[in-house]
């Protein structure tokens, strides 16, 4: 098969691969692929925000290279793979005709351009997805075990890539509901669920972290037309630019004559309206719908092989598309051609500011699961992101980040400082100010639990709090305070009150470690009206208040 492809098309995807990897190479990390970086600095079967792919593809970048390129030469090879899939999708004979525009098209997509060489979650989700409508159309031509087994294994990573990939099966199991009926299709769904058991088990182990964090505790905002359901309708536009009114011209002319076009228009229309629903409860971020960048794709090229003029206005407006967007990528790397201070500009310069002032010293920053990891992968010196109740919850809360700066002379950033023993300016011009603590010690892993249900603000009752303490050590209660934070419908936090726990056993001076320590409290009245949730949190040794335990709602 793949010694059929056309030279001109091989070349194409080798100029692809060389242009990405000199992208990679040049761009500064954004925030996110420096969270993510950080993510593989610990290998797991999971991570408090996502599954594990993108961690996986950044650790099998740096076996091959430092800096930047060790964290994205897997998505630039994976970005080629998935220009492969989409044109082995197409069955269209024309199709060798258009090579040059079939590129085009493709690299005009803005996502599906950006993830070429960015490392994020949704990079792997699409070339999975690629490969899976790939085994499927094969499938549903002749299924076998073998294609049951490969099928079983990409559905396996594409939700080892991004939980929301499980539409993607949905849609595609709904296109076809007679699937439920084979065997065949069985097959794939229990080699699916064997494939992804080890995140099944870490999902447990962190007693479903992940699940909980996405579905109940995610802070959101009152509903925005304009920023919520208007918004969505723009990212509609945004991942296509300027070809949209044409894509989605061919996308309402496409029938659905076989199973697998079905399978494309389900996927498509899955996607907005699920999306759409959703905008009405929360702000829609443009790559949670990147997805349909793929269907339509396939869909909109078959369609316009076969109608000049769609094909000759695609053709116009992906040139605009592409030279708009390669402006954008050189101003990833050299700001004055880039409209906006962008999130690749100037982390050199800020991290090497604040290095050359403490040489090695940890870095602590408050709230900042994004300045955290940037400091460390340019400077290689321990950070640590602090993260209180004003904030929430990441990778930081969960894993050993913590340890490394305990009982150690830091800085600790904060943007509440209006001074401090330092300063540091970043690229924008703003001064930013730390402190010295010359014995840091923080325990944001307690984790406290209210033993009763709470039906009402009653502050006469009696409650129970539970509080477990994970470290090795004891822990002095004169070392924390309590307080209860309340929070709006929208789990934004508006009054945080201080308690007096006292303890059942009144002998008890410690936390115990790998213990739980029984308290009773009554809770204070608070100051906003009609609270929706509450939450337990404890300041230790004079720290700002931290996240120590879930949201309960208030009925």
């Amino acid at each position: 098969m793949l010694r059929k492809l056309p030279k001109l098309l091989l070349i194409l995807l080798g100029s692809l691969l060389v242009i990405n990897v000199l992208q990679a190479y040049f761009t500064e990390l954004i925030y996110d692929e420096a969270y993510y970086w950080h993510y593989a600095q610990n290998m797991a079967w999971g991570y408090f925000d996502h599954p594990p792919m993108v961690a996986l593809l950044i650790k099998i970048s740096s076996f091959f290279f430092d800096g930047e390129l060790g964290v994205r030469f897997m998505s630039c090879v994976l970005s080629v793979g998935s220009f492969l899939f989409l044109w082995l999708l197409i069955d269209n004979p024309k199709k060798n005709d258009h090579i040059i525009l079939f590129m085009l098209f493709g690299f005009s997509m803005t996502l599906v351009n950006a993830y070429g060489f960015f490392t994020l979650p949704d990079t792997p989700l699409v070339f999975f997805s690629c490969a899976f409508l790939l085994a499927y159309k094969y499938f549903i031509k002749k299924p076998t075990y073998i294609l049951s087994v490969i099928l079983g294994i990409l559905m396996a990573a594409l939700m080892y890539s991004k939980y929301h990939a499980f539409l993607v099966i949905f849609f595609v199991i709904l296109s076809n509901i007679k699937l439920v009926t084979t065997k065949y299709a069985w097959v794939a769904v229990i080699v699916a669920l064997l494939c992804y058991t080890p995140h099944f088990i870490w999902l447990f182990d962190h007693d479903f972290v992940s699940i909980k964090y996405h579905i109940s505790e995610r802070p959101n905002g009152a509903y925005n037309f304009e920023k919520y359901t208007l918004g969505f309708f723009v990212n509609l536009i945004a991942i296509l630019g300027f070809t949209f009114p044409w894509v989605y011209k061919a996308l309402y002319k496409t029938k659905g004559t076989d199973l697998f076009t079905k399978a494309l228009l389900y996927l498509t229309y899955g996607f907005i309206i699920f999306f759409f629903i959703s905008s009405f409860n929360r702000r829609i971020q443009t790559q949670w719908v990147i997805i349909i960048s793929i269907p339509l794709f396939i869909m909109v090229y078959n369609y316009m092989l076969n109608n000049e003029n769609t094909r000759k206005w695609i053709y116009r407006m992906a040139i605009l598309n592409c030279i708009i967007l390669a402006i954008l990528r050189i101003g990833l790397i050299y700001k004055p051609l880039f409209p906006i201070q962008y999130e690749s500009h100037g982390n050199k310069f800020w991290t090497n500011n604040i290095q050359s002032q403490i040489g090695d010293m940890p870095v602590i920053f408050e709230n900042s699961y994004r300045n955290t990891p940037m400091y460390k992968f340019y400077t290689g010196n321990p950070s640590f992101s602090l993260n209180n109740i004003h904030y929430r919850q990441n990778q930081y809360t969960i894993d050993d980040s913590e340890a490394l700066v305990q009982h150690k002379k830091v800085v600790y950033l904060s943007k509440y400082f209006k001074d401090g023993n330092f300063s540091y300016k970043r690229i924008n011009g703003k001064n930013y100010y730390g402190k010295y603590i010359d014995n840091f010690e923080s325990y944001r892993k307690l984790r406290c639990f209210i033993k009763e249900d709470i039906d009402s603000l009653n502050t006469n009752t009696t409650l129970t709090l539970q509080v477990y303490n994970p470290y090795p050590e004891n822990i002095p209660l004169k070392k924390i305070k309590f307080a209860v934070g309340y929070l709006d419908p929208y789990k934004k936090v508006k009054d945080i009150l201080p308690i007096l726990p006292v303890a059942i056993n009144k002998d008890f001076l410690f936390l115990k470690s790998k213990d739980t320590t029984n308290f009773t409290f009554r809770l204070p009245i608070p100051k906003m009206k009609k609270p929706s949730y509450l939450k337990i949190s404890i300041s230790e040794n004079g720290l700002m208040y931290g996240i120590n335990s879930t949201n309960t709602k208030l009925k």
